[in-house]
């Protein structure tokens, strides 16, 4: 059905994404303002979503391709 190389880049762009917006995140923070006060909080809430999102799609391909 996936191959396993679909499995490694979906993984992988799933981790960055999560790094990526928790870089974002903190770097607002500690911006301050404006900014913080706009985008802050939000961020960490996608970073949270993206969280889930990113450990229920890696428990699924290790429950689905265990060998």
């Amino acid at each position: 059905m996936f191959s396993g190389i679909f499995v490694k880049i979906l993984s992988i762009t799933l981790l960055i994404a999560v790094g990526v917006v928790l870089i974002l995140g903190i770097g607002t923070l500690f911006k301050g303002g404006n900014t913080s006060k706009k985008y802050s909080n939000k961020l960490m809430q996608l970073r949270v979503l993206l969280q889930f999102v990113a450990i229920i799609v890696l428990v699924a391909f290790a429950y689905f391709f265990k060998n």
